[in-house]
């Protein structure tokens, strides 16, 4: 009987172990997903910026204001 209790008790801890690394694992790639979808919106950012400042530059040049 205490060979049972002591394997139950095993298994219990093993499976306790598999569901924590399991959830440590999706936990990083909800962090990576979450890294990488930053760094996209900021690099879309800066494209936007960069081709206003761009229209910004054509328009002063277009109406002279650019000398």
């Amino acid at each position: 009987m205490a060979d049972n209790t002591q394997k139950m008790s095993y298994q219990a801890g093993e499976t306790k172990g598999q569901a924590q690394e399991k959830a440590s694992t999706l936990m990083d790639r909800a962090d990576n997903a979450a890294q990488s979808a930053k760094e996209s919106a900021q690099e879309a950012g800066q494209q936007v910026r960069a081709k206003t400042q761009e229209a910004v530059e054509g328009v002063k040049n277009a109406t002279g204001m650019n000398k």
